[in-house]
């Protein structure tokens, strides 16, 4: 029997099948749900499902922020809709964004709630405690781990900009222990905020082949032309001509695509404006 895929393997392949870097974030918010469904926490599942449904050929992963299920109770809502994008988007990589991040025990019970509870493909962790907080993550083989490290909040600069003895900066030490001595199995990914473009493009220059996941396109106001030019450094287009080595970037839009339409037709809605950004995304692209 064949291995099952690596988290970046799951990633390449999407991204050639559906030509697509988009990523749909799934935020939940039920005071904004459409029609009567406003304010009914109960109807998570149903809400997200819809979305899924509607783009499930349009995206490279789907990101659930774990927050938003948590804050209503609904952490069951979100095993079965984890479920759900297995069932009807197979081969889609699902990143639970838990933003995880904690020493021993503690680490490995974190790591069993993203890959075992909810069979996450991959898990987003706060890097600030050191490797032995990564570890116990990268004990799943083929899971992927992604990193802060330059996000897309304006209050990133507080830490992440700080200079280090030699000039270096607290995001660039980052993204070098995640391309070197951290990342033991390939395993390892980096965010990066699409509001700092210049800095996506200093963090692929210091971790060429890790994937890199990045918030901040859409309602965050991130520039999608520039984010894929910094992120994307000659890779191969997505159309099934291959891939070089670069690690593949995944462009997060959450609010946008959600709640494109507060009527009857918000998975429509959402699945026009998924389109919309994964055209332009690929429009981006060098060559274009």
């Amino acid at each position: 029997m064949s291995a099952a895929p690596t988290f970046t393997e799951s990633l390449l392949a999407a991204e050639t099948r559906h030509r697509s870097m988009l990523c749909v974030g799934l935020d939940p918010e039920p005071a904004k749900f459409p029609g009567p469904w406003k304010g009914d926490a109960a109807r998570i599942l149903e809400f997200c499902a819809a979305i899924v449904d509607a783009t499930r050929d349009l995206v490279i992963a789907y990101k659930p922020q774990i927050a938003y299920f948590a804050a209503h109770r609904a952490e069951d809502q979100l095993e079965r809709l984890c479920a759900h994008i297995r069932a009807v988007a197979p081969g889609v990589p699902v990143i639970l964004d838990a933003k995880r991040g904690d020493i021993g025990a503690t680490g490995e019970q974190y790591a069993r709630e993203a890959f075992e509870r909810y069979q996450a493909d991959a898990v987003t962790l706060s890097p600030y405690m050191g490797f032995d907080s990564v570890e116990p993550f990268l004990r799943h083989e083929g899971k992927g781990v992604i990193l802060l490290c330059r996000t897309s909040n304006p209050g990133g600069d507080d830490l992440q900009n700080l200079s280090l003895e030699g000039g270096e900066r607290l995001y660039e030490r980052v993204a070098r222990l995640a391309a070197g001595p951290w990342n033991r199995n390939g395993q390892i990914g980096l965010v990066v905020g699409a509001t700092y473009p210049a800095e996506v493009a200093r963090v692929r220059e210091l971790a060429p082949t890790l994937p890199l996941l990045i918030p901040g396109v859409g309602a965050q106001g991130g520039d999608a032309a520039a984010t894929v030019q910094a992120g994307w450094h000659g890779r191969v287009r997505p159309d099934g001509a291959g891939h070089d080595t670069t690690g593949p970037i995944i462009v997060n839009s959450s609010r946008a695509v959600l709640y494109a339409s507060a009527g009857a037709d918000f998975a429509q809605a959402a699945r026009q404006v998924a389109d919309a950004t994964r055209q332009q995304l690929n429009a981006a692209l060098p060559g274009r």
